[in-house]
Parts: structure tokens; sequence; C-alpha cells
């Protein structure tokens, strides 16, 4: 596995911070003397890991939808992520930016701590029919730790028939079709049912994987990735959600999703009606 360099920077920091009240407390007795080396030899036992990370990757997704969370996963220690695709050859998404497979669906971990799926346009539609795709995440969702996806990647685990019964949340607006997956239509930016946890639109991502990181660490650990990323977002507009949204904007953007959401649903109903003949 090629080294991490976030990693290695996580550990100096977290070194470099041992003279802090929450890494004092963690790691040793209060009355201590700490230096960056001892800081090193004791930071928590469980800030170290052996997860194993399948994010699944495919043609037109959305890239934020996969970059941001992987950021998260990838700043686990001990973890390994794996990049998951068909084949080996790059993966292109919507924006045109190509993201390199770590393995194939033939290849990754039968046994997975974290199943995670991007959104998109198009191209979630035609992972939403794709046989291969929906059968490797059927069988690795039935087995791992936590079943994950961001914006309308929720989509292809309700196709998957991996959110029946369950709440979840998708891009805002195509969060209704989540019903035509028997999955209980829920708003907010992170949702999290037993061991499904969904993210809304896009940036919603990177909410999703600190979650993540502080369920499979602890809070100071995520909390000191959240600092190392500088992630407090301060956006020039306010026109993040439907409701800070001004009626004319909603409105254009409502405009773009009636077509992909009728044909999403006729996705999830041929897929629903498919697993009752069988």
């Amino acid at each position: 596995m090629t080294p991490n360099p976030r990693r290695h920077f996580l550990r100096a920091a977290a070194a470099a911070m041992a003279a802090s009240p929450w890494l004092a407390q963690a790691a040793v007795p209060p009355t201590a003397t700490h230096t960056a080396s001892d800081g090193m030899q004791n930071l928590p036992a469980d800030w170290t890991g052996t997860e194993q990370i399948g994010m699944l990757l495919y043609p037109g997704m959305t890239s934020l939808d996969f970059v941001g969370p992987q950021h998260m996963f990838s700043s686990l220690m001990g973890a390994k992520v794996h990049h998951i695709a068909k084949t080996m050859a790059p993966v292109t998404s919507d924006s045109n930016l190509s993201l390199v497979p770590t393995t194939t669906l033939k290849r990754a971990p039968r046994d997975l701590d974290i199943l995670f799926v991007p959104g998109g346009g198009d191209g979630t539609l035609a992972a939403m029919q794709d046989a291969a795709l929906l059968a490797f995440l059927a069988d690795r969702g039935a087995r791992a730790k936590w079943v994950t996806s961001v914006c309308t990647g929720s989509l292809i685990l309700g196709a998957a028939g991996l959110l029946k019964g369950y709440r979840a949340t998708s891009h805002w607006a195509t969060r209704a079709v989540l019903k035509d997956a028997g999955a209980i239509e829920t708003e907010g930016r992170v949702v999290r049912d037993r061991n499904r946890i969904t993210g809304a639109g896009v940036s919603a991502g990177l909410d999703l994987g600190l979650t993540l990181v502080g369920l499979l660490r602890d809070q100071s650990y995520a909390e000191t990735v959240q600092l190392l990323a500088e992630y407090a977002p301060e956006p020039p507009y306010h026109a993040g959600s439907p409701q800070t949204a001004s009626p004319a904007v909603r409105a254009m953007t409502e405009a773009m999703f009636p077509e992909f959401n009728r044909k999403a649903r006729a996705a999830l109903i041929g897929r629903t009606e498919g697993r009752r003949r069988s």
C-alpha cells in the first residue's frame, strides 16, 4: 500500500499536540511530562484500526461525492481504502475528472467495514441498471458493518435492495424517489438508521465521512481530522439548501430533475418487480 502522507501528518500533529488537555486525558496520566516523542508512544491504542473500506467508482459519478468522503476515510490510521470499479481502467466522473481504481468488483475484499457509493446523474441511472454492479453491492452490503452513500448514491443502494425499511436521504431534489426503493424518505444532511448512513447532496460527503471517522475512532480524533482539513465552511452565498435558496433559484434547480426522477423511479420499480418474480 502506498504510504499516505496525511496519515503520517496526523500522527505527527497528534504527537505535537500531546500536551493539549484532551489528548493528555485520553492517552496518559495528567501528571505525566509530555514531549513530541512520547506523545507518539502514548496515542490511544484505538486510534489505529484495521478497517477495510470499499468505495465504488462508476462512469459519470460526481467526483466530489467520492473525493470528500475519501479524504476523511484515508485519514483513518491503519485503515485500507479500496477504490473499486468494474475494471482497472481510469473512471471518468461527470466533471471529466478521472479517478484510478485500486481493485475490481471481483477482487475487492469480501468483508468490508464500510461500503460507500457516490451519486451522479446519467451515470447513476446507468449504475442502477447494471446487474453486475448491483449484485456486488447486494453481496458486500449484506455483510458490511456500515452501508453508506452520498447524494443519489442512495438510489443505487436502493436498487441493490439495501435500503428497504431504512430511513435514508439523498440530494434534496431526488429524495422522494427513495420511497420507490422501500426506504423511508428522511430529511437531513447525514441520516443514520442502524448500520445505514446516507448523506444529502454532494458536499454532504464531507460530513458523512467525518461522522464515520468519529464513529470508528472518537470525537478527539475526528476533530483533529477536521482541523487538519480546516473544514469550517463559510460559503459566499446562502443558497446551499432549498430552505435558504431564493424561490427563483430553487425553481430553476428543481426544473433540472423531473426526467432524472422519472427514470430513477422506473429503474427502482423495475428492480422491485424483478425481485418479486424471482
